[in-house]
C-alpha cells in the first residue's frame, strides 16, 4: 500500500498534471455553514465576511493589525524550565511543547510587541491559542509579567488580548501560581499610573479569567467571545438548571455589566487608541461616546 501511495500515486498525478489541494484552502463558518475562501477571510482578519462571526485570529496576525503599519518590537520569549514535574499522560509534555513549536512557530502561546497604534506607544500581549489551547504556564506567566514590566519601563499603556482554556494542566501548581503573578504585575501597572486594557477574545476561560483577564481598567471583548471560569455544561450539571440562551458570551456579558463594550475586530486598533489617548491625557481630535448598549460612537471635540 505504501509503494502504491508513497510512488504510483504522486507519479499518475505529475503526469496527469494533478496538483494537492491544501486542506485549509476553504474554512467553513461555524453559524451559518458558509465556505470562504482563506485568503478572504485572512484579508478581513478573520472575520466571515456575511455571518460577521469573529474566528480565531493568529497572535502574530493581530499584532501586526493592531500597529501602526504593522511595525513593532517583538518581547523576547524568557527562559524557564520546560518540565518540571516530568509529566505525562497520553503523551509526555516535551512531546507534546515539540508538536506545538513545530505547529505554531512559536516557543509558548503568549506573543508581546512594543509599538505605535495612532502614534501612541503601548506594549501589547497575545495569546496563541493554537499553542496548547493558548494555555497558561510557567513560560506564558513569565512573558506576561516581563511585558508589564517593560510597559513600566517605557513608561506606556498596556493591552493584553487572552485567548486561552485556563491553567495549563501538565505544570499543575506551578502553572496555578501565574494567576498571582500576573496579578501582582498588573497591581504594579497601576501603581505607576498606566492605563490597562483587556481586549476579551474567544474563548477566555479558566484560570486566565480568574486573573489579569479580568482586572483591566476597560473590559472590551469581540462579537460572541465566550468568557467564563467555568463552562456552560458544567455549571448546567452542577446547579441542575438550564442556563439563559447567550449565557457566557460577550454580549450577554456586556447587558450584565461584566465588560464595557463589545467592539468589532475592525474597530478595535482605533478604539483603544481613543480610549488610551483619554486615560493618559493625550491630545486628541476626536472623543468616544458609549452608548447603554455598549455601542461606541465619535464625537468631535477641540483638540487638549
Amino acid at each position: 500500500m505504501n509503494w502504491i501511495t508513497n510512488y504510483v500515486r504522486p507519479k499518475i498525478n505529475s503526469m496527469l498534471g494533478r496538483r494537492e489541494v491544501p486542506e485549509n484552502l476553504w474554512i467553513k463558518c461555524p453559524e451559518t455553514g458558509e465556505m470562504v475562501f482563506h485568503k478572504d477571510l485572512e484579508e478581513n482578519l478573520w472575520v466571515i465576511p456575511q455571518s460577521g462571526y469573529h474566528m480565531k485570529m493568529p497572535a502574530k496576525a493581530r499584532l501586526k493589525t493592531l500597529f501602526d503599519d504593522g511595525a513593532y518590537d517583538s518581547l523576547p520569549q524568557p527562559k524557564v524550565a520546560q518540565d518540571p514535574l516530568k509529566f505525562r499522560d497520553s503523551k509526555k509534555y516535551t512531546d507534546r511543547l515539540r508538536d506545538s513549536r513545530v505547529k505554531t512557530d512559536l516557543e509558548d502561546t503568549i506573543v508581546a510587541g512594543v509599538g505605535t497604534v495612532e502614534g501612541l506607544k503601548l506594549v501589547a500581549v497575545v495569546h496563541e491559542f493554537n499553542f496548547m489551547g493558548g494555555s497558561l504556564g510557567i513560560a506564558a506567566g513569565e512573558a506576561i509579567v516581563k511585558a508589564f514590566e517593560r510597559a513600566i519601563a517605557e513608561h506606556c499603556p498596556l493591552v493584553i488580548f487572552p485567548a486561552s482554556g485556563g491553567a495549563r494542566m501538565q505544570e499543575g501548581i506551578l502553572s496555578l501560581m501565574q494567576l498571582p503573578r500576573t496579578t501582582v504585575a498588573v497591581q504594579m501597572l497601576k501603581e505607576a499610573g498606566l492605563p490597562y486594557v483587556v481586549v476579551l477574545t474567544n474563548p477566555t476561560t479558566g484560570g486566565v479569567t480568574a486573573s489579569y483577564a479580568m482586572l483591566g481598567d476597560i473590559h472590551i471583548a469581540e462579537p460572541g467571545a465566550e468568557i467564563c471560569f467555568a463552562g456552560k455544561r458544567v455549571i448546567e450539571q452542577t446547579i441542575r438548571e438550564k442556563l439563559p440562551e447567550g449565557f457566557q458570551t460577550a454580549e450577554y456579558l456586556l447587558e450584565h455589566g461584566m465588560v464595557d463594550m463589545v467592539v468589532k475586530r475592525h474597530d478595535i486598533a482605533p478604539t483603544l487608541a481613543r480610549l488610551l489617548k483619554i486615560l493618559t491625557r493625550e491630545p486628541a481630535g476626536e472623543a468616544m461616546v458609549v452608548s447603554e448598549s455598549g455601542e461606541a460612537s465619535q464625537a468631535l471635540v477641540p483638540a487638549a
